[in-house]
């Protein structure tokens, strides 16, 4: 059997003056956290729906690459990822890319091995596939 999470949004108001608040009620991380029109195209304090794929892409791609380079039979010292999530206005709003960037520290690893193993943690990390119709870009770094 699989797990479910679940978050709730609520919003009163119009699109630009109108105010969010979001919550995750099982973790309590997010506690009726504003979120708005300013704080995701201005620069109000707040969160918005990009930052909050980013998080969770960068948090589900990293612990892909974990598995998979534990089941290649190598630890990680340290892995450190970076998601950028763009909204295009063009056309209408849509998420137009996605960037992941990862620096790592695994001991005895080649570069083309760790390569090919974070592009298929990229490939087939869960939220990537839930993404898959955004284009996706990875840049992987041994430190």
């Amino acid at each position: 059997m699989g797990i479910s999470r679940h978050a709730t949004a609520h919003w009163e108001g119009d699109l630009k003056s109108g105010k969010g608040q979001l919550s995750t009620p099982q973790s309590g991380l997010l506690d009726k956290t504003r979120y708005g029109f300013n704080s995701r195209f201005g620069d109000e304090k707040g969160t918005n729906p990009e930052e909050l794929i980013a998080a969770a892409h960068a948090g589900c791609f990293t612990m892909a690459l974990s598995a998979k380079l534990g089941e290649a039979g190598f630890t990680p010292t340290s892995l450190d990822t970076e998601a950028k999530v763009d909204l295009s206005m063009e056309g209408g709003p849509q998420l137009s890319q996605i960037r992941l960037k990862v620096k790592a520290v695994v001991p005895g690893i080649e570069a083309a091995q760790f390569r090919a193993i974070a592009d298929d943690a990229k490939q087939n990390c869960p939220v990537s596939k839930a993404l898959s119709a955004v284009p996706i870009s990875l840049e992987a770094e041994l430190g």
